[in-house]
């Protein structure tokens, strides 16, 4: 299974945003930079964060966007689904029953495994909040920069 751009952008601006929690709404410029998320294409992912209760905007001079909620309240899997859909490695398994099309369901000998990577991707998207992300990768660059300072010079 493949996250498309849809998705990996809209959680990387969904962090953007995160970091700046608090601070006021950032344009749509800056949550660009930020996200490495082109321009364009962020405006187009902001409507559906917005619509879904996760983004609010401020007009103005001084308008952009945030989060609605603390980084610690926003969980990954919330905005997946908002990007990609339900999670469903195949039509037959997919969170929303009304999917499950495959006219095979019943004593299908694979659909066990379609179900177990399933949860493993609903349980791993949904135990992590974009706070969780953010000090991740703040641990990560913290790692990499004691490591950098204690490689002697050649």
């Amino acid at each position: 299974m493949r996250v498309s751009s849809r998705g990996e952008y809209g959680v990387r601006a969904m962090v953007a945003l995160a970091k700046h929690y608090g601070q006021g709404p950032m344009s749509i410029a800056v949550v660009a930079k930020e996200s490495s998320v082109p321009s364009a294409y962020l405006e187009q992912l902001i409507g559906p964060l917005r619509r879904a209760g996760l983004v609010e905007s401020k007009r103005g001079a001084h308008g952009g966007y945030q989060l609605s909620r603390s980084p610690e309240l926003v969980r990954v899997g919330e905005v997946y689904r908002v990007m990609e859909g339900p999670v469903a490695p195949m039509d037959c398994v997919s969170e929303d029953e009304s999917e499950q099309t495959c006219p095979l369901i019943v004593g299908c000998e694979t659909r066990p495994v379609w179900l177990k990577m399933r949860d493993a991707l609903v349980e791993t998207i949904d135990s992590m909040t974009l706070a969780d992300l953010i000090s991740q990768g703040k641990a990560r660059r913290d790692q990499a920069a004691a490591a950098r300072a204690v490689v002697p010079a050649p």
